[in-house]
């Protein structure tokens, strides 16, 4: 089985082309499990399937995180599959990628970066504030796409001067708050000077802080310019494992659409021979 490990800002992902080896969907959840796990295998955020498309797009993701879960979409993986489609002749220069959420459209801006039209917000709350333990932390909250990829934006500043034990503990607090039924991905953001902010993502399916969201971002921003703090034009993130650079179009006071561009890098490419694998 050959695979390709690429990463976007921090975000690994194993991709896999299924139009070429023929895996069955039901076996794809556990394959995700075992292929992510670091140590025991090649070790990602997340495994993205290519498949032929469904309907009016130039192929479809499907998007699992590190624990096996199907996710609706991934922002800073599907700005690296869209390198991977142009790379691999499944798509030109700009494309339709099919998720879960809808159809993502990908541009290539250069050899390694890439932007993405993000899945609309089909639900958004600027003002979500949350308890916990009888603190009260301000919040937006906010859906992608249809069916809705779930986000908190906490704005905290300072957050990176908590330890990262406490933090870790409040980002999985908030991500499994009774407020979001569906749980939720939490971005925490605090302002660090003009169009800049320091962010970081506790992410579902991951259950742990990761490097990058572009999700998250695209959340973050969106709410960010809805409550005034942004115009919503190169909103830049400054996650741990690189920037992250926003757009946001807001028409009649709802937003309409959120580009996420951001470097993309192919690590390796290879055969799995995992010995210990059962498909």
């Amino acid at each position: 089985m050959r695979f390709t490990k690429m990463q976007g800002a921090g975000n690994d992902f194993i991709i896999i082309n299924n139009m070429e080896e023929g895996l069955p969907e039901r076996a794809l959840s556990g394959l995700a499990a075992r292929l992510c796990t670091r140590r025991l295998s090649i070790g990602a955020d997340g495994l993205m399937v290519v498949e032929r498309p469904e309907g009016d797009a130039d192929y479809r993701m499907l998007f699992f995180n590190s624990d096996g879960s199907r996710g609706e979409m991934c922002g800073n993986g599907a700005r690296c599959i869209a390198r991977y489609g142009h790379d691999r002749g499944l798509a030109g220069a700009r494309q339709r990628i099919e998720t879960d959420s809808g159809v993502v459209e990908g541009e290539r801006l250069s050899a390694r970066l890439y932007r993405v039209r993000l899945n609309s917000p089909s639900h958004m709350e600027t003002e979500h504030p949350i308890e916990i333990d009888c603190a009260v932390y301000d919040c937006a909250y906010v859906e992608l796409g249809s069916p809705g990829l779930p986000h908190c934006v906490a704005l905290l500043d300072g957050f990176i001067s908590r330890p990262e034990d406490e933090l870790r503990d409040l980002g999985r607090r908030m991500r499994n708050h009774p407020d979001f039924p569906k749980g939720a991905n939490v971005t925490f953001c605090s302002h660090r000077g003009e169009k800049l902010w320091q962010a970081l993502t506790f992410e579902r399916g991951v259950e742990d802080f990761t490097l990058a969201c572009g999700t998250g971002a695209g959340s973050a921003a969106a709410a960010l310019t809805l409550r005034g703090l942004e115009d919503g034009r190169e909103v830049q993130l400054d996650f741990p494992g690189g920037r992250l650079s926003v757009d946001v179009k807001v028409d009649g006071g709802r937003v309409s659409d959120i580009f996420l561009t951001g470097p993309t890098n192919t690590i390796a490419e290879g055969t799995v021979e995992d010995e210990e694998m059962d498909i």
